[in-house]
C-alpha cells in the first residue's frame, strides 16, 4: 500500500447551488472539510486549494490560493501540484464527505511509470476530482490554461491516463459522490447518528426505547448499537453458537422463520457497524448508539442525581442533557426531563437540521 502521496482538497468553488460554502457546512460536530481531511490524514500531507478564501488558513490548513481567478478546478489542481512535496497527488473536492482513505490507497496501488493520471470511473461518469495526478502534468495544465481550455478532461486526453473502474472495487458510488444542494446533503447524510450516553443504570435504555417510538411516529426507521465497555456479553454458555465459537469459528449465525442474528468473534467499531447496517436492503434513517460517552459522536447525555449528578461528556459533542436533578444543571445546551421524549426528539431533529442549514 503506497502512502507517500500528497492529498489535495479543492475548496475554492462558488457553492452557488448550496447557497453557502459547502466545505464549511457542519456534519455532526465537524465541518465537511475537516471530516475529509481527518479521513485522509494518514498520507504525507494535506493541501487545501482555497481559491481566495483565507478562512482555511485560519483553521490551520496548509492553504494555497488561486493566481488565475474564475477558471474552476483547473487552477486549484495547478496550485496544489505546484506546492505538493510528493510526486503524486490525490485530488478530491471539499464536498465529498464520504471519500475513504482505503480508496485512495487502492488507487495508489496502480501507480507505475506507465501513467501520469489515475482516475476513478463508474458506469455513468469519470471523476476528475477523485484522481491521482503526477506533478509532471503541470506543463500540460499550464498550456491548457494559457489556451483558455479549462475542462479537466482535456488533461486526460493529453497525458497517459489509467481509468480505474469503481464497479470492480469494494466501494460504491456514495464514496465518490459530491453534494451540490441542501436536498442532496439531507438525503446523503442519512442515517442520522447520535449516542445516548451516561453512567450505568442512568436510564439510557428506557430513553432510547421512547426515542425509537418518536422517530417511528415521524416516519423514520431506527437502528440501535449498544456499546459494552466491559466486554461482558457473549453467546449463552453451552449454546450451539457458543460451542462453535469455542471451537474456533469467527462468525456464527442463528436464524428462524422470522428472524436471524449474526455473531462475529472479532474486533469492530461503530463506524463499521453503521456501514453494515446501511448496506442492508432496508437501511435505517437513524442509528442510536447506547454508550460511547468518550466518543466524538453527537450525544444526548442522561444524568441521574442518584447515580452521578455531573456531566461527563465533552460539551462540544452534546446535543442536550436529560436529567432528573432538582436544581437545573448549568449547561450551554438544552436540558430536559428524562421522561420528555418528545422534547428530546425535537431537539435532536433540530440539531441535525441546523447542521444542514448552517
Amino acid at each position: 500500500m503506497k502512502r507517500n502521496i500528497s492529498i489535495g482538497i479543492l475548496a475554492g468553488g462558488k457553492s452557488s447551488r448550496m447557497g453557502t460554502d459547502k466545505a464549511l457546512i457542519r456534519i455532526g460536530n465537524e465541518r465537511m472539510i475537516s471530516r475529509i481531511a481527518k479521513e485522509l490524514g494518514g498520507f504525507s500531507e494535506t493541501i487545501v486549494s482555497a481559491g481566495r478564501n483565507r478562512a482555511y488558513e485560519d483553521m490551520g490548513f496548509h492553504a494555497v490560493y488561486d493566481e488565475n481567478a474564475g477558471i474552476g478546478p483547473m487552477e486549484g489542481i495547478r496550485q496544489v501540484l505546484l506546492h505538493a512535496g510528493e510526486e503524486y497527488v490525490f485530488i478530491c473536492a471539499a464536498d465529498m464527505p464520504f471519500i475513504r482513505k482505503e480508496l485512495v490507497s487502492y488507487m495508489a496501488g496502480y501507480i507505475s511509470s506507465d501513467y501520469d493520471c489515475y482516475v476513478i470511473a463508474d458506469d455513468a461518469h469519470i471523476h476528475p476530482l477523485c484522481a491521482i495526478y503526477k506533478k509532471s502534468v503541470l506543463p500540460v495544465i499550464e498550456e491548457l490554461i494559457a489556451a483558455g481550455k479549462y475542462r479537466l478532461r482535456e488533461i486526460f486526453s493529453r497525458v497517459a491516463t489509467r481509468y480505474i473502474t469503481l464497479e470492480q472495487t469494494v466501494f460504491d458510488k456514495k464514496t465518490v459522490r459530491n453534494l451540490n444542494t441542501r436536498e442532496e446533503l439531507r438525503e446523503a447524510l442519512r442515517p442520522l447518528v447520535f449516542c445516548v450516553s451516561g453512567f450505568s443504570d442512568s436510564g439510557k435504555t428506557g430513553l432510547i426505547e421512547r426515542l425509537i417510538n418518536e422517530f417511528i411516529n415521524d416516519g423514520m426507521s431506527v437502528g440501535v448499537i449498544k456499546h459494552d465497555g466491559h466486554d461482558a456479553f457473549s453467546d449463552l454458555p453451552g449454546s450451539d453458537s457458543d460451542r462453535f465459537r469455542q471451537a474456533g469459528a469467527v462468525k456464527t449465525a442463528v436464524f428462524s422463520d422470522t428472524r436471524y442474528c449474526f455473531h462475529n468473534a472479532q474486533k469492530t467499531d461503530p463506524d463499521s457497524l453503521i456501514r453494515m447496517m446501511c448496506a442492508s436492503d432496508a437501511p435505517p434513517d437513524v442509528v442510536i448508539i447506547e454508550g460511547m460517552k468518550d466518543s466524538s459522536y453527537p450525544k444526548v447525555e442522561v444524568i441521574r442525581g442518584a447515580i452521578y449528578d455531573q456531566s461527563v461528556c465533552s460539551k462540544e459533542s452534546l446535543i442536550c442533557v436529560a436529567t432528573d436533578c432538582i436544581s437545573p444543571i448549568s449547561m450551554e445546551v438544552p436540558v430536559f426531563d428524562p421522561e420528555d421524549a418528545k422534547g428530546i426528539f425535537l431537539c435532536i431533529k433540530n440539531y441535525f437540521e441546523k447542521d444542514i442549514e448552517a
